[in-house]
Formats: structure tokens, C-alpha cells, sequence
């Protein structure tokens, strides 16, 4: 008969399935703060199959906090692209400088402090502070909030300020104050590994007997989610102008998707418009007696978090440099790799570069 699992020692359970389970992941291999921070600013929104070699890249090329602090914005956003979710990039860059300057190069060793640094929240700062420094402060990742709303059956939406304050005083509750490393470590892989999103194998799990949405078979209806907000629409028209020896990119440095990437020359309007159009509006209007020849090479929607990118390129081959932008920056072709973009863009060169 299924009991409240408040009536067992559930992170000693998971810790033992833990050491039997665990994947063998680099990071779990230190108590190094700066390359553990590394990892966990990679894991936010990505996989970890999808992060594993970045997080490798990212080391290798910034072996320590130093190394990173010192690096251009330019070269930590190359060496991030394709991985998405751009902010996280400045912020960690953000961070080492802030590690240096105020903390001496030394990664803080208090949760208080670690919130103090840009793109650290509670989540990242109770990993560091509990793999680095085995302080007893949980984490709330996704794997997390399913492994407890589960167990449990707790049906306060996870994504409200409700249901964060009651998931962060369960976890709290639960971690094991003696091995606080070894219990989040545990709890997150025992969601990534056993209690999946769809189909869990709840037969065969250790904590089936103590599971309360599995004693309703209700188990797929955990986590409760508020209903997301539909996504936005944007319509984008990018041009690769060439010569056939170089190419003009623009950066982005609005606070918007893509912060600090590079791209094409850009119009953003309210629907997919035509060539014509476009060629009428100021930002082509100036080249148009170039004799160019212009043809639409590439169409793709691009799907985001909370909006969704109608992109069309155009290509446009020129005979002369006049009367473009000086907005724009003349990029030779032979140096174009050396950018970074966004995954939308790399997609248009991989095919048409």
C-alpha cells in the first residue's frame, strides 16, 4: 500500500541509486567553482548531450576565470554560437569580470554572494554552493520539480510564485544536510534518467511504492503548468550583400534576441513582403543604381522560446561598395567564420557560403 513519502528517508534512497546510476559527466569530476559554474550556466535551457562539447570547448580555450575575464565579448560569442539563449553568454563573461574584480579571482564560497554575480540565480548559486562547497542549499531544476511534484502530487502550477515557495521549502526539507552535493546531484539525475517526462518506468522505480501520482496513476499529469502565452510572430528579411570578395554584416546591440551577434543587413516589418517592397524602404533605396542583381535564396521559420522568426535571405550581388550603409561593416568572405552568429544565420551559410 502507497504511504506519504514524507515517512522515509528519501535522500537516501536517491543517493544510493545515485552512486549505482549516476552519469559520468567532467564536471562531476571537481569541486572546482569556476569550471562547475561553467557547466551549469551551459545546462541552463540545454541538454546535456547538446552542452557537453561546449562546455569542453569553453575550458579548454578559458582554463580559469582569469582567462575568460580577459577574452573579448566578441570571441566568448563565437566560441558560445549555435547553443542559443545568447544573454547567458554576456552574463557569464560578465561574471569572470566581476569574480576578478571583487572577489579577487576567488569564486565566493556563500550562497548570498554567489547571487551577487550577473546571470546567477538561486538555481545556479545552490548548484555551485553545494558541488563546490557542500553547502546545504537545493536545487530546483525541471528534473526536480517533476521528481517532487510527482511524488508528492502537487498540483500548484510549478511555473507561479506559489508554487516555487512551496517546491523550495519541500526541497529544502528533503536535501541531506550531511551530503548535499551527493543529494542534488542525485535528484536531478534520477529525473533525467528514471522519471522522464513521458512513459517513466515507474514499475521499476525505487520510489514507486512512496510515489502518491502513481498510487492515482496520474503520473503524466505532473508537473501542473500554467498555460504559456502564444508566441510572437516576426518577420524578418535578411540580404547577403556581396562583391564576391567580401560581405556587410550588422551587429545587433538592442535588447533584443541575439544581443551582440552578427548578421545581414536587416528588415524587420509586420508580414512577409515582397522584393519589390523591400527594395523601395531606405535601407536599399541607396543601392538600387548599383546595377545589383538581388534573388531570394532562403526561407525558414525559426522557432524561439517566446516568438517565432518568418526569416527570408536575399541574396544581392553588387558591381560597386558606393552608397552602402556605413552602418554596415565590410567582413572579406575568407574572415566571415571568424562572426559570431545567430543559429537562424549559420543555417543560411552552411547552405549558401
Amino acid at each position: 500500500m502507497n504511504s506519504s513519502p514524507t515517512f522515509f528517508n528519501i535522500s537516501s534512497l536517491l543517493i544510493e541509486w545515485y552512486k549505482t546510476n549516476k552519469r559520468d559527466l567532467p564536471w562531476r569530476q571537481t569541486t572546482d567553482p569556476y569550471k562547475i559554474w561553467i557547466s551549469e550556466i551551459i545546462l541552463q535551457q540545454t541538454r546535456v548531450d547538446q552542452g557537453l562539447p561546449y562546455y569542453e570547448s569553453i575550458i579548454n580555450r578559458y582554463p580559469d576565470v582569469y582567462s575568460l575575464a580577459n577574452a573579448s565579448l566578441d570571441d566568448v560569442m563565437k566560441l558560445w554560437q549555435g547553443l542559443g539563449y545568447y544573454s547567458r553568454a554576456r552574463n557569464m563573461h560578465t561574471a569572470a569580470i566581476q569574480v576578478v574584480k571583487d572577489f579577487g579571482g576567488v569564486f565566493p564560497a556563500y550562497y548570498e554572494k554567489l547571487l551577487e554575480l550577473k546571470g546567477i540565480g538561486t538555481y545556479t548559486a545552490a548548484a555551485i554552493a553545494s558541488f563546490a562547497f557542500r553547502i546545504p542549499k537545493a536545487v530546483l531544476d525541471g528534473n526536480v520539480f517533476r521528481v517532487l511534484s510527482r511524488l508528492f502530487a502537487i498540483e500548484t502550477p510549478i511555473n507561479t510564485t506559489e508554487g516555487r515557495t512551496i517546491f523550495k521549502n519541500l526541497a529544502e526539507e528533503l536535501i541531506d544536510l550531511k551530503n548535499p552535493d551527493l543529494y542534488n546531484q542525485a535528484i536531478m539525475d534520477f529525473g533525467a534518467l528514471q522519471c522522464v517526462p513521458f512513459k517513466p518506468d515507474c514499475v521499476n522505480c525505487l520510489l514507486s511504492d512512496h510515489c502518491l501520482s502513481f498510487a492515482s496513476g496520474e503520473v503524466e499529469d505532473f508537473p501542473v503548468k500554467l498555460a504559456i502565452a502564444k508566441k510572437r510572430d516576426r518577420y524578418f528579411h535578411y540580404f547577403y550583400i556581396t562583391d564576391s570578395h567580401s560581405v556587410w554584416l550588422q551587429q545587433r546591440t538592442e535588447k533584443d534576441i541575439w544581443q551582440q551577434l552578427w548578421e545581414f543587413p536587416l528588415i524587420e516589418s509586420n508580414k512577409s513582403e515582397s522584393i519589390e517592397w523591400l527594395l523601395e524602404q531606405k535601407e536599399l533605396s541607396t543601392i538600387i543604381n548599383n546595377n545589383i542583381q538581388i534573388s531570394r535564396s532562403y526561407s525558414k521559420n525559426h522557432i524561439l522560446t517566446h516568438q517565432i522568426i518568418h526569416a527570408q535571405f536575399f541574396t544581392i550581388h553588387i558591381k560597386s561598395k558606393d552608397h552602402l550603409s556605413d552602418k554596415w561593416k565590410e567582413v572579406p568572405l575568407s574572415e566571415l567564420d571568424q562572426y559570431a552568429v545567430s543559429r537562424l544565420t549559420e543555417l543560411f551559410m552552411e547552405k549558401y557560403i
